[in-house]
């Protein structure tokens, strides 16, 4: 019943930019949600979260002033707009919401979140 879907991943040159939406339905709110990524033979990582009831917004440092994770509540849409990408960046980045609030645990920890989304692949070429 609870669904995350991603779109906007693709393919583009190094310096390029892309925005990624991921949109919720099934479930009334969340507290925390953020983007995951993970590339093969990787660890999945936090790469960008946002508090709902706040808007405060948390990042990954390989991402700080080139990405930027903002919400629509209207829409019930999350978006990691991306800009400068690099190599580096390539991965599946995964879309996820907190529920219920896990105080204890840190906004880049894939623990801390219930529901995931399938996955939208960004590829960067150098």
């Amino acid at each position: 019943q609870v669904q995350l879907v991603e779109s906007g991943g693709g393919s583009v040159q190094a310096g390029g930019s892309l925005r990624l939406s991921c949109v919720a339905s099934g479930y009334s709110s969340s507290n925390f949600m953020a983007w995951f990524r993970q590339a093969p033979g990787k660890e999945r990582e936090g790469v960008a979260s946002i508090y709902i009831r706040g808007g405060n917004s948390y990042y990954a440092d390989s991402v700080k002033g080139r990405f930027t994770i903002s919400q629509d509540n209207a829409k019930n849409t999350l978006y990691l707009q991306m800009n400068s990408l690099k190599p580096e960046d390539t991965a599946m980045y995964y879309c996820a919401a907190e529920w219920p609030f896990k105080y204890s645990v840190a906004w880049y920890a894939t623990s801390k979140y219930n529901y995931w989304g399938q996955g939208t692949q960004v590829t960067v070429s150098s």
